[in-house]
């Protein structure tokens, strides 16, 4: 039988257990906190978004007329796409469920639904490039896929001009005929 000294050492533990797991709660609803402050505050950038996409739609529908040209170079058709370039955005670290591994996977059916043996349009070159150290890790190791830009670093420093300038430098290669 335990002793009255061996009982009080446990409910000692016992509390400083249950301190750790009050500290632990605090903490986590600290964090959820923030992440639904995150949420609400992006709340009006996403409907913005919502509006830029629907007058794009419009636009696109308005212009179907094929002798007219295009509003904007980026909606004009390309009726013979030989290049491709797949980007993948994935975290830097783990930790996130399911996330890497669907985008990963994803990547995958793509890349095997539009090869020679795919049922899909195909094309003669499809590059990959890569945003956040998961998804470059695990397509580095690959041999069959022609590698693009690696986009290091953006999740350290994560601003709109980083963004910008990834996405400027697409719209201009698809611009120039070159994806």
């Amino acid at each position: 039988m335990a002793s009255l000294k061996d009982i009080r050492k446990r409910i000692a533990s016992v509390k400083n257990t249950q301190q750790i797991t009050k500290a632990m709660k605090m903490v986590a609803a600290a964090k959820l906190r923030r992440a639904q402050d995150a949420v609400v505050s992006s709340r009006p950038y996403a409907g913005e978004l919502k509006k830029l996409l629907s007058d794009i739609l419009d636009r696109i529908e308005m212009e179907s007329d094929e002798d007219a040209p295009p509003a904007h170079p980026l909606l004009a058709p390309r009726p013979n796409i030989r290049r491709c370039e797949l980007v993948i955005l994935t975290s830097d670290r783990g930790l996130c469920g399911g996330f890497n591994s669907n985008i990963i996977r994803a990547a995958n059916r793509f890349l095997l639904d539009h090869s020679e043996i795919g049922e899909l349009e195909t094309y003669e070159e499809i590059y990959l490039s890569t945003i956040g150290r998961r998804g470059h890790d695990f397509f580095a190791r690959r041999r069959d896929v022609k590698k693009g830009t690696y986009h290091e670093g953006v999740f350290e420093d994560l601003r709109y001009a980083r963004a910008e300038e990834i996405a400027e430098d697409l719209a201009q290669r698809f611009v120039e005929h070159e994806l």
